[in-house]
């Protein structure tokens, strides 16, 4: 049977039935399919090799493997990582090796959501791959480098796939609109003003979608004297909710949390606006956005404006009071505060090194001036000796004091920026260090045991 056969008598979808049967059709994809480009050459040729297709829903993953096909003579065998299983790899690999002995024809085996097999099921396709039997070609939505087996990946190049332009996907609307064969030419529609690109736009990059959207608004276009007319009231009634491309636990969600983290650390208040906005208008839960926003709060602000800390959990406080409509605008209003403070990630440094160090440091003794001691045995053996109470020091500082073990008593971790509040945290601190150097009640030698130095 022919690759591109018409299917049974019956329904079948727009999309379908206007997927492209040649290369000059296939839209979108100019950095790997244009004039001249590696990929296309080889197709051209007749040449293939083990491919991972990654990108978006509805970019064209798996009507470019059917076209693959097509251009290297190869049987073409899909299955999918949601529906099928072992039976179902044996038979395509039974089916890739009895072609391969019937006259050494080309097997290609397209595995769509291959993001979804587990480890060991990936595994299962490297020796058929490496014997030739089977050209791999698989699909995913999802980075190839955190859900596909390295042993794969080193056996199949990485094609990126594009989301659509709005100016692509409104050549593709435009093109099943005049395909009389295959799309709605034979019918007499007309489109209000600015139908066409609201389609386009709220397909929001993806052909499959901008397709469906088309048909529907087809079949509720008007008849009016033999015209079929599609309003844009027709449209919002289309539409409906209408909710953009958002996979939470997918890349485009880490993509989103990621811009909005980077604008906020970045100052840009617009940015972070966008960002919250693109997420929400998605159907991200606001309470993700939030517990971000006091992340960023620590990592990226800390002391250089504590009360950015205080501003998102009031924003946290706020969404779980008064609900969504209300509760948004503060997340907003969090997200722009956040992104205009003051930057300092001096906090996050030194709570990171100080974490590593105490890792993998000896567990050195509590000093024994630092230890309380309640009873008389204990104060009998040292504990609390010689400890300086800080307020009965001159301004509540004593001076020489150390609070760290002896061996690491040079250390320092903390060390303020000169930005936002951490100005006055660098000029404090450094009278402090500089009361110390000079007090002659030092507690330990200017250097310890171990020669420690600060980080």
């Amino acid at each position: 049977m022919d690759l591109f056969d018409a299917a049974p008598a019956g329904y079948e979808p727009l999309a379908s039935r206007m997927r492209p049967r040649k290369l000059e059709q296939y839209l979108g994809q100019e950095h790997l399919f244009g004039e001249g480009k590696p990929l296309r050459k080889q197709l051209e040729q007749g040449n293939i090799h083990s491919l991972i297709l990654w990108g978006p829903p509805g970019v064209g993953k798996t009507t470019l493997a059917r076209l693959i096909a097509e251009y290297v003579d190869a049987d073409f065998i899909s299955i999918s990582a949601v529906m099928d299983g072992v039976k179902e790899v044996r038979a395509a690999v039974e089916r890739g090796r009895h072609n391969r002995m019937q006259g050494g024809r080309k097997s290609i085996l397209f595995v769509d959501e291959v993001h979804r097999f587990n480890k060991a099921q990936q595994d299962a396709f490297l020796p058929v791959v490496e014997e030739g039997t089977l050209i791999f070609i698989g699909a995913t939505t999802e980075n190839p480098s955190f859900e596909l087996n390295n042993a794969l990946l080193s056996r199949a190049r990485v094609y990126p796939l594009k989301s659509l332009s709005e100016s692509v996907l409104l050549n593709l609307i435009t093109q099943a609109l005049s395909d009389v064969e295959r799309g709605l030419g034979e019918r007499n529609l007309e489109f209000e003003a600015g139908v066409l690109e609201s389609l386009a736009r709220t397909a929001d990059g993806d052909g499959r979608r901008a397709l469906s959207l088309l048909e529907i608004a087809a079949d509720l276009a008007e008849e009016r004297e033999g015209v079929e007319y599609v309003t844009q009231q027709s449209l919002v009634e289309v539409l409906g909710a209408g909710a953009r491309r958002y996979d939470k636990g997918g890349d485009l969600f880490y993509d989103q949390i990621s811009a909005f983290h980077k604008s906020v650390r970045g100052s840009n208040a617009d940015g972070a606006l966008y960002w919250c906005c693109r997420m929400l208008d998605a159907g991200c839960d606001p309470l993700y956005v939030v517990r971000r926003l006091v992340a960023i709060a620590s990592e990226d602000i800390g002391n250089a404006d504590p009360r950015a800390m205080q501003v998102a959990l009031s924003a946290w406080d706020a969404f779980e009071r008064v609900g969504p409509a209300e509760g948004e605008r503060a997340i907003a209003q969090a997200a722009v505060y956040c992104a205009m403070a003051p930057k300092s990630n001096a906090l996050y440094r030194a709570y990171n090194q100080c974490r590593a160090d105490v890792a993998t440091d000896l567990s050195y003794e509590v000093p024994m001036h630092l230890r309380n001691a309640p009873t008389e045995l204990m104060k009998q053996q040292g504990m609390g000796e010689s400890y300086r109470y800080a307020h009965d020091e001159p301004n509540a500082y004593a001076a020489g004091e150390v609070y760290l073990p002896e061996e690491i008593s040079e250390r320092r971790y903390y060390e303020p920026e000169n930005r936002g509040l951490e100005i006055k945290l660098r000029e404090k601190l450094e009278r402090l260090r500089q009361a110390d150097e000079s007090s002659p009640r030092r507690r330990y030698s200017r250097f310890s045991k171990t020669g420690g130095k600060p980080h």
